[in-house]
């Protein structure tokens, strides 16, 4: 059983032209996918697209079923000003609409970012294959062909063959009693001291506002380093098999985080709406990883528990928020202290906020081993400095957007 979903190699990634892209590499996708494209477009509602790349530009728009490139952009409504590099790594899947914003890498000129981001699965369809969701595309069965239960809990007892199943078809997994409560005292001591220690300049933590702007340390970056008691706990045998489960060859990370979810927050990375690990791109070269959440104070319905959409790692849906059209419906997993809850890089989650106590988690994860014959190199977007400068990520995604617009996402998204 599989959930290894990758199309692409990393050394494949090259350097193109902007010419190359509008003259060949659209029109041969056009042949290719067009039609497939062109049925997410027309199922998404998607108005035409503009892209403009120094004095170039051109047009995405359906028309007759297909979709097709037209020039100049006096037919689009959404139009995304961006370089030549970014054109490359966005079509490339290096970098998605989401990510080429979260670096300040495009520039919407028409539009919002919301309408661009919602672009993302036509075109990947279109670059990739990969059909548009549609309802009904995803249903769910257990291994004996009945409904599967997606509510259900698993124990480290239970069956395997069983997790990986429910894994693979609902794209998560809620472990109960993984690690026992004095175990998360002492990974809970260490998120205390090391968030107490945290400064907002220090390149180490993410920070967030409550609505009176009272700033505070939400999130301890590189936590492996910092507490021997989690380190301990993910070296374990009672953590270490997840890794195992799909028979994917999934290799621990060696990191990992430690977060704390106050009440009240507003602004910032905290409490994230629903996206997709792989949401800044690189879908179709590392997914799907394993992200797990060891719960170290548990997490109900009043204290932020974590949500999932199941299913929608299989759904070629928006990976940055969540599509009106979407008809998978969200889980809330409501975790014990000890508990740990496994979702693929590409399975919508959310971080719903707390509103009467708070919560403590840590994340960690398991990656895939690179494909045959694949060189992977560290890729600088996603070095310490640029981890810890997501903290701001928000005031750039605005930065991106639309002035005309932009109010809208602030709106959608707690500024």
């Amino acid at each position: 059983m599989s959930i290894d979903c990758r199309t692409r190699l990393v050394k494949d990634i090259r350097a193109l032209e902007r010419d190359e892209i509008l003259d060949a590499l659209l029109p041969e996708a056009i042949d290719a996918n067009g039609g497939l494209a062109g049925r997410g477009v027309s199922y998404k509602e998607l108005p035409p697209l503009g892209l403009e790349i120094g004095d170039r530009s051109v047009t995405l728009v359906e028309s007759g079923g297909c979709l097709s490139v037209r020039s100049g952009t006096d037919d689009a409504v959404i139009v995304a000003a961006l370089e030549t590099d970014a054109l490359s790594d966005f079509v490339q899947d290096v970098q998605s609409a989401m990510g080429l914003a979260m670096t300040s890498r495009v520039k919407i000129a028409a539009g919002s970012i919301n309408d661009w981001i919602a672009w993302e699965p036509a075109l990947r369809a279109l670059l990739d294959g990969r059909k548009v969701h549609e309802s009904g595309d995803v249903t769910f069965v257990d291994l004996d062909g009945a409904p599967l239960d997606l509510d259900r809990i698993f124990s480290v007892d239970d069956d395997r063959q069983e997790m990986a199943h429910f894994l693979e078809q609902a794209g998560f997994l809620h472990l109960s009693n993984v690690f026992d409560p004095e175990d998360m005292d002492a990974i809970g001591a260490d998120i205390d001291e090391w968030i107490g220690r945290a400064t907002p300049d220090d390149g180490e933590s993410w920070w967030a506002e409550t609505a009176d702007g009272d700033a505070q340390a939400v999130r301890v970056l590189f936590f492996h380093e910092k507490s021997a008691a989690f380190r301990a706990a993910i070296a374990s045998d009672r953590y270490q098999w997840i890794g195992g489960l799909c028979g994917d060859g999934h290799r621990h990370s060696g990191g990992g985080e430690g977060l704390v979810k106050p009440l009240g927050i507003v602004r910032g990375l905290s409490d994230l709406p629903w996206h997709k690990d792989c949401g800044q791109g690189k879908h179709s070269f590392t997914c799907s990883g394993l992200t797990c959440g060891i719960s170290v104070t548990g997490a109900d319905r009043v204290s932020g528990a974590l949500g999932v959409i199941p299913g929608s790692h299989r759904a070629n849906t928006m990976t940055a928020g969540r599509d009106p059209k979407l008809d998978l419906e969200p889980r809330m997993l409501e975790t014990q202290t000890g508990d740990v809850t496994v979702h693929c890089s590409d399975t919508l989650h959310r971080a719903h906020p707390p509103v009467e106590h708070p919560r403590k988690v840590v994340y960690s994860a398991f990656a895939l081993p690179p494909l045959p014959g694949d060189e992977v190199k560290p890729d600088p977007r996603y070095s310490r400095m640029a981890r810890a400068e997501l903290s701001d990520v928000q005031d750039r995604i605005a930065a991106a957007d639309n002035p005309h617009d932009a109010q809208r996402y602030r709106a959608g998204h707690g500024r």
